[in-house]
């Protein structure tokens, strides 16, 4: 399938920019600075009711109790993972691996559909830089605002506005790293320990670590981080296709594009030979990472959809049809048929389906109870003044439930098999290794190595059972 090329043409410096026009980029040029103007409309409305939702959900999970102990709750030193009713442990590494994969082809398929609207819409990077661009224009003023601060001298109001900005900045990611914190540490505990400083070494680190590349992150490199540190803005390219839903502009529709008397109707000044764009240039203005749409698909775009909402407001005083800057496919600006249902995109969801209904169905069925069983490596099989044979083994038993069981132990493969153990008991969520001592009568062994299998059951729960097969050295006896 057709792959469609994007290209870094991101202008060097602030101003008009001619299409077509040949410009060169110094390799290690200054970067300069985006003043983001804000922008109302449908897609930004959408934008920031996810952002509020994602960070209210972030911020809040760690408050919630679930019984005695906290709702979600990643307890490491107790080698313990709670996220509501279900705890899992560091043995079931295997489902987080399965729930990584099932994201990453989640992520795929996304993209293959409508391009990069998890950088729009849903990455933390967006949603924290987003929050952190609100407060700038809630303190500095507006864009042009924000422009004339920058450039006029150090005085008493624009010392005070950088400081309550800053500070600002600083308080919510100072709340973002307590946070996350909070999910390691039990946050109620947490808050009141950090200030009387009784919280533990790691904690501070965490918090202060968090607390700076938030605010480096999100305050200082923005744009950067998406354009430059983001591998997914590197390979979106070669998951897109030509019927990739994209944020574009409707060259067709809109060059040559050009300043025009408001007066004038959509039908006259098409008939001057205008375009519908006015360029105006607001769709450069609200962009986050400074892009302009009317060049073409640039890795750059994270797909917010500003342009967009910039534009139709344009087109509203104009009196212009909206959607000369759309979401649409290359396909779709080409007049050709678009393919919503197609070969990639199926075979993305049908994996991702697949794989979320076997994570479903492992999680359900998983068995609480974790048991290996090891043949003592020093020793091969002792006889006993009996007689019998003897073999030695290390069983392992890991209690995954959130109550102590106490598990019945037995074994297969020879009808006088018999241990010197057949009870063990393991208190909820530890691990207990024990010794256990086989004795079997010589005179049953058919082979030198014999196969043999060890049951281990709940007494308390009769759902709770697991094998584990071994082998059974002894002398063939004729």
């Amino acid at each position: 399938m057709e792959k469609i090329p994007s290209h870094d043409i991101t202008p060097p410096t602030v101003g008009h920019h001619t299409p077509g026009q040949n410009e060169t980029q110094e390799m290690y040029a200054k970067r300069r600075h985006i003043y983001v103007r804000e922008i109302k409309g449908l897609f930004q409305k959408v934008r920031r009711s996810a952002n509020w939702a994602l960070m209210m959900a972030f911020f809040l999970l760690p408050w919630l109790n679930w019984g005695d102990r906290p709702a979600v709750w990643f307890d490491l030193p107790g080698r313990e993972f709670h996220i509501f009713a279900a705890t899992f442990y560091p043995q079931e590494f295997v489902l987080l691996s399965w729930l990584l994969i099932i994201c990453a082809f989640g992520l795929f398929f996304i993209t293959v559909f409508a391009g990069r609207v998890w950088c729009g819409y849903t990455c933390p990077q967006s949603v924290w830089t987003f929050l952190f661009i609100w407060l700038e224009h809630r303190i500095e003023g507006s864009r042009l605002q924000r422009i004339k601060l920058d450039k006029q001298a150090m005085d008493a109001s624009k010392a005070w506005r950088k400081a309550a900005k800053h500070s600002a900045w600083l308080l919510i990611a100072l709340a973002t790293g307590v946070t996350f914190v909070g999910y390691f540490t039990p946050i109620r505990s947490l808050v009141v320990e950090l200030p009387t400083l009784e919280a533990h070494g790691w904690s501070y680190f965490w918090v202060g670590f968090f607390l700076v590349f938030t605010y480096l992150n999100a305050g200082w490199l923005r744009e950067q981080v998406c354009i430059y540190m983001c591998p997914y803005a590197r390979f979106q390219s070669v998951m897109f296709d030509r019927d990739t839903l994209i944020v574009s502009y409707d060259a067709t529709r809109g060059e040559p594009r050009g300043s025009r008397k408001k007066t004038l109707t959509h039908s006259q000044a098409q008939a001057a030979g205008y375009g519908d764009c006015i360029d105006c240039e607001l769709c450069v203005q609200v962009c986050p990472t400074g892009i302009d749409i009317r060049d073409g698909l640039q890795y750059e775009c994270i797909t917010c959809a500003a342009c967009i909402d910039a534009c139709d407001s344009v087109m509203d005083r104009m009196g212009y049809p909206r959607g000369l800057i759309r979401y649409t496919t290359e396909n779709a600006l080409e007049g050709k048929k678009s393919h919503v249902l197609r070969p990639r995109l199926l075979g993305y969801l049908a994996a991702l389906l697949v794989m979320i209904a076997t994570f479903a169905w492992a999680v359900n069925e998983r068995m609480p109870l974790g048991f290996e069983a090891e043949r003592e490596r020093t020793q091969l099989y002792q006889i006993t003044r009996e007689g019998q044979v003897s073999n030695v083994y290390n069983l392992t038993i890991r209690n995954l439930d959130n109550t102590a069981h106490t598990y019945q132990l037995s074994a297969t493969g020879l009808e006088t098999l018999t241990l010197d153990r057949t009870s063990i008991e393991v208190p909820a969520g530890e691990t207990r290794t024990q010794i256990v001592t086989v004795l079997a009568d010589p005179t049953e062994l058919q082979q030198p190595s014999q196969p043999i299998t060890f049951i281990l059951q709940s007494q308390q729960d009769d759902t709770i059972r697991s094998e584990r097969e071994t082998r059974f050295l002894g002398d063939v006896r004729r």
